[in-house]
């Protein structure tokens, strides 16, 4: 029996994570890996291109009608999608109130305790990074997921999001065995994108493991709540997403510690690019100070 992969797609909210997680989670599928998604975010989005459908119901949606999460059963949170994938979504409470970590680590427990990661080869869990608050960092924290990808582009921001998720992954990584598998490069098309990425993933210490270029078949497949995999399966852009799960499958035990940055090495890379002059720091430095790490 093969050894159980927990791996996270972390990254910036926007920055197309959840569609390129379960594009290759999909791709994951076709290789013959049973794969379990577990949606961290608490827009519940993380399994609608599986399951062909509006957001999933959550578990602390379905444990709050059924008067707590002991009074439900695997069968009732968890749905099979595309390639016999299965799908469960954490949920999350009412904007504004509660922490979204109350419902991933009550859903990651539920699971485990109810044998939901039995007969899997790979767990996946979908989290947003904007702020990697001690909330959404629960999988690295509570030593679930073991294998990190960050999904970014060439944008500062998302750049600025995978640093701090990296700062994330440093924290936890020598009390539990969480290592940064890799940066996934979404393609925004700016400005020597692909170069930034390559050197960003140096600084951090780790690789470039995949560049997804942009093509509208995406959209296309989003529009009919399905992946490329299967919308497309002959396409450039299904293809891209296979290579990016095979090296992901083959990526085991090459996970590192990341060796984050500082906000001004980072605003050097940009500029050693040509991104960014010195008149725009102010505004690097003010967008910084609304993203603070709180883990």
């Amino acid at each position: 029996m093969s050894e159980l992969r927990q791996i996270a797609f972390y990254g910036k909210g926007g920055i197309g994570k959840s569609t390129t997680s379960q594009n290759t989670l999909a791709a994951l599928a076709e290789l013959g890996q049973r794969i379990l998604i577990v949606g961290c975010d608490p827009k519940a989005d993380s399994t609608r291109l599986i399951l062909h459908s509006k957001n999933q119901d959550t578990i602390l949606h379905l444990a709050a009608e059924a008067g707590s999460v002991e009074d439900l059963e695997v069968e009732d949170v968890m749905k099979v999608g595309y390639k016999n994938i299965r799908c469960v979504e954490s949920g999350g409470p009412e904007p504004g109130v509660g922490c979204a970590g109350r419902g991933v680590i009550t859903s990651i427990n539920f699971l485990e305790e109810n044998g939901a990661y039995e007969g899997i080869d790979y767990v996946s869990y979908d989290v947003l990074g904007d702020v990697v608050c001690g909330g959404f960092a629960m999988p690295i924290r509570e030593n679930k997921a073991q294998e990190i990808y960050i999904v970014m582009s060439g944008e500062m921001m998302a750049m600025y999001a995978a640093n701090n998720i990296s700062k994330g992954i440093l924290k936890y990584a020598n009390s539990g065995g969480v290592r940064l598998g890799g940066l996934v490069c979404n393609e925004r098309q700016t400005d020597l994108e692909l170069e930034l990425a390559e050197a960003l993933a140096a600084k951090l210490g780790t690789t470039l493991i995949h560049f997804v270029p942009r093509d509208n078949v995406v959209q296309h497949a989003e529009l009919r709540r399905m992946t490329v995999i299967e919308y497309a399966p002959k396409s450039k852009q299904a293809d891209e997403y296979r290579t990016l799960a095979k090296k992901i499958h083959e990526n085991k035990g090459n996970g590192v510690i990341p060796t984050p940055i500082t906000m001004d090495e980072l605003e050097d890379l940009l500029m050693q690019f040509g991104i960014m002059k010195r008149e725009d720091e102010s505004v690097v430095g003010k967008a910084a100070e609304e993203a603070v790490l709180c883990v």
